[in-house]
């Protein structure tokens, strides 16, 4: 039986680092401060905003949400993310998405600063994931398997691993920073001829494939790592994930579960971006 990953000990373990942070940017005056940008009313991105409040709560950061209709004009939404790119007491911008489809996501992510960009998803942001530069930041998704792996004591250096996957969200951006940890990666994808044969020789198995039970018994291996990105409602109404759970725990040695895997660490990854965000301005010595 495989052991079981869950997030939860991983947000708290970066729970206490923000808290240190921030206590130590209050005493000096700064506020770490997250803007959220929403536009509309959609069920999933109210969900995230209020975890995203009560999380943010617990570890010293503030919530700013701007709220525009579902109706907005473009013209409108750009300069709204442009003004909070440039106010200097908002730390973080966060872009709800996806946007409705009149708008223009592309045109929005130009008007935000790379350096408030706590998702990773401008075009500079994106660039340093792949160049190893420190402007903007990872995004959320990617960082959190690194933090699980980090948090679970794994080194990667050396090790084979396969990236299943091969979106700007998760799958790139993961494959460079286990590339930058000296991981030997390989990258794969929902048309990769035979894929059971190249999962299978990994160390460490990372999915996300965006697409539900891609992964199965047939394509694992006693001892492996498995951390499924994905996410995803059953026939059932259930949440699952891009690994068919009941299937590969019984072989691998470790795996983590969804729901309260990698979707549980991803918010706290984006806090901590806004502290990262707050503390480069500021000397903590």
């Amino acid at each position: 039986m495989a052991e079981i990953w869950k997030g939860a000990p991983v947000v708290a373990a970066m729970k206490e680092r923000m808290l240190a942070d921030t206590a130590r940017l209050r005493e000096r005056g700064v506020i770490p401060t997250l803007a959220i940008l929403r536009v509309g009313q959609r069920e999933d991105d109210l969900a995230f905003e209020r975890t995203a409040i009560k999380r943010s709560g617990t570890v010293g950061v503030e919530v700013r949400s701007v709220a525009l209709p579902e109706d907005v004009d473009q013209e409108i939404l750009v300069a709204q993310a442009r003004v909070l790119s440039e106010d200097e007491n908002v730390h973080g911008l966060l872009l709800m998405r996806p946007l409705p489809g009149n708008l223009n996501e592309r045109m929005v992510r130009r008007a935000m600063r790379p350096e408030k960009d706590v998702d990773g998803i401008t075009g500079i942001s994106l660039a340093g994931v792949f160049t190893g530069s420190d402007v903007g930041f990872v995004p959320g998704t990617a960082q959190s398997v690194m933090e699980i792996l980090d948090y679970y004591g794994v080194d990667v250096k050396g090790k084979r691993v396969t990236v299943v996957g091969r979106s700007l969200v998760v799958g790139k951006p993961a494959a460079m920073l286990l590339l930058g940890r000296h991981a030997t990666v390989t990258m794969c994808h929902t048309r990769t001829a035979d894929l059971p044969a190249e999962t299978r020789r990994a160390d460490i198995l990372v999915v996300a494939a965006g697409k539900r039970g891609i992964i199965g018994a047939e394509h694992v291996s006693p001892g492996q790592i498995v951390i499924d990105v994905g996410i995803h409602v059953d026939e059932n109404g259930k949440l699952c994930g891009d690994v068919r759970f009941d299937e590969v725990e019984p072989i691998v040695g470790a795996i983590t579960p969804v729901p309260g895997g990698v979707g549980t660490v991803t918010t706290s990854v984006m806090l901590e971006h806004v502290v990262r965000a707050a503390k480069k301005n500021v000397s903590l010595d």
